[in-house]
């Protein structure tokens, strides 16, 4: 099956793959955009997990202050090399994060974090279970998943801390 540079290109813009990924993908779904899409995105967690166990000891700080200043984050993203902390992927990465804290004000990084409660809601209180504030269909985990599959090792948001003016 020949498959248009059309497509593929159209796949790519959407997923943010290499091209040969997109290619293999659509290829393995026929030709199906949705389905090609959905391989790549199993793709990209497989590939995550793999690279969960790595060392993350790289990365960048970075601070957010919301309009007004009266509500701020900072957040602490690590990678693997001191190359991919530079990359522009990695850098909105956690310029993201450091929105998402400030506009959810998370209490955990994830429900491994929390203490066992029956009252935690994991999607309001952890960080990584939260939805995305810029796409809601997706989680904060589902975001950095995608982005280890764009630059090719283990990210971890190790903390992060929220200022609100007046509260403490």
């Amino acid at each position: 099956m020949k498959i248009p540079v059309v497509k593929i290109k159209e796949l790519r813009e959407q997923c943010s793959a290499g091209v040969m990924d997109c290619r293999n993908a659509l290829l393995e779904a026929k030709g199906d955009m949705e389905k090609a899409t959905q391989i790549l995105k199993h793709k990209g967690f497989l590939q995550a997990q793999k690279k969960a166990k790595r060392s993350a000891t790289q990365g960048v700080i970075e601070a957010y202050i919301h309009t007004g200043r009266q509500i701020g984050a900072m957040v602490e993203v690590n990678c693997e090399t001191d190359f991919v902390a530079r990359t522009d992927e990695f850098k909105e990465l956690a310029h993201n994060l450091a929105m998402q804290v400030a506009a959810m004000p998370p209490q955990f990084i994830s429900i491994d974090d929390a203490p066992f409660s029956d009252t935690i809601e994991p999607e309001v209180a952890c960080l990584l279970h939260q939805p995305y504030i810029k796409d809601p269909g997706k989680t904060v985990q589902d975001i950095i998943t995608e982005t280890i599959a764009k630059v090719g090792e283990n990210i971890k948001v190790s903390r992060f801390v929220r200022f609100e003016l007046g509260k403490s």
